[in-house]
């Protein structure tokens, strides 16, 4: 657990720049606490503390991390404490905020900006369906639709046997007309979710533009780099037919990789139970 944790950061690290997809309302909240301007680093080392009731605090020396709010970031578990850490270790001299994405979710649902409960977090994650990435099919040009065909179709296959609904897919853009029924089993999952992981859900959906996707990914039955390359497929086909503009396409890939990681990574820490016996950081 520590080591892919470790691992994962490294991955965080390496990417540095902004996604370029327009943030919706309540992407706007995360965007908010991932986009602070940059400092210098003010601490020598971090470590963490339990609290009397369980959770689990950062220190950067001797001093508690906080929330952009001013509350206390306390974490539920180890594991998280241990990725958020990770991600304040791995600063160099300069903070860069905006990479920080386990600890911008942290923020998130513990300041809970845009002061929703879950029912109300749920019923924004089904909205996505109606629009759902996948469930949008081009009638032109043929290689896009092939394309789209061959790579959404069994992704959305999956998902409907999976959770035995019906979505189907649709060339209007209004997308398809999704069933009630399928609506209300897909709220009865999402309420398995605690609060925490349904804020990790949410952030992968934004970012994959894709209920279907998100899900996918969550399940692990497809991986973080195929899930944002089939919500790219219609950027990705026009790259290749007409070229792309030098650094930017693979920087905006990049850091589409890292948020989605971080997203699916904090809904799988965020509903961890067990500890990680092993001594933070360790060399």
């Amino acid at each position: 657990m520590l080591r892919n944790i470790l691992l994962f950061n490294i991955g965080l690290r390496n990417a540095l720049l902004h996604s370029k997809r327009l943030p919706t309302k309540q992407l706007r909240s995360f965007v908010k606490y991932s986009t602070a301007s940059e400092r210098k680093r003010f601490y020598k080392t971090v470590s963490l503390s339990q609290c009397d009731d369980g959770l689990y605090e950062i220190n950067l020396d001797k001093a508690k991390l906080k929330t952009p709010g001013g509350k206390l970031l306390t974490l539920p578990n180890e594991a998280l404490a241990i990725a958020v850490a990770t991600e304040w270790d791995a600063q160099q001299d300069i903070l860069k905020f905006y990479t920080m994405h386990m600890t911008t979710l942290c923020n998130t649902a513990i300041d809970n900006p845009t002061l929703r409960d879950e029912d109300q977090m749920i019923s924004a994650a089904l909205k996505y369906l109606e629009t759902d990435t996948v469930c949008y099919r081009v009638e032109e040009p043929y290689g896009l639709v092939d394309l789209q065909m061959n790579e959404w179709e069994p992704v959305l296959q999956w998902i409907e046997s999976r959770y035995n609904v019906t979505i189907g897919s649709s060339s209007s853009i209004l997308g398809p007309e999704i069933p009630e029924a399928t609506k209300d089993t897909f709220r009865q999952h999402l309420k398995s979710y605690n609060y925490w992981s349904l804020t990790g859900l949410e952030y992968v959906i934004n970012q994959l533009k894709s209920v279907v996707l998100a899900l996918a990914t969550i399940d692990r039955h497809v991986s973080v780099e195929k899930a944002v390359l089939l919500s790219r497929l219609e950027e990705e086909y026009q790259i290749r037919q007409w070229g792309n503009v030098e650094w930017a396409h693979d920087y905006d890939l990049y850091e589409l990789r890292a948020r989605t990681a971080a997203g699916a990574l904090f809904v799988q820490l965020s509903s961890e139970t067990s500890s990680v016996k092993r001594k933070l950081l360790q060399d």
